[in-house]
């Protein structure tokens, strides 16, 4: 199944939280509760819709790792992995 999001809306994978102890035990994100503030852009919709009639270019590109407001992504499930949907103005930074 392929997914198109709409307006400013952006299709991310997040990214993986899994962590390692001092003494190298590895700690998998499947542990950790909190919810993902990171992830890969995969596809963005066509840009917000202006008054004029013209759209807004997006400013994150498919490839992007960026940073997002923790609450604000809405969880999807496509082909059974976990992606988020995030409102481009609730992207808070792009990771370089």
């Amino acid at each position: 199944m392929q997914v198109k999001p709409l307006n400013d809306r952006v299709l991310v994978k997040p990214l993986s939280k899994e962590q390692s102890t001092a003494t190298g035990i590895i700690i998998p994100d499947t542990v950790e509760k909190e919810k993902p503030e990171k992830g890969e852009v995969m596809v963005t919709g066509p840009g917000k819709l202006l008054e004029n009639g013209t759209r807004a270019p997006m400013t994150v590109k498919a490839g992007d790792k960026v940073m997002f407001k923790k609450y604000s992504p809405d969880e999807i499930k496509v082909d059974g992995k976990d992606l988020l949907i995030v409102d481009e103005s609730d992207i808070l930074a792009i990771i370089e």
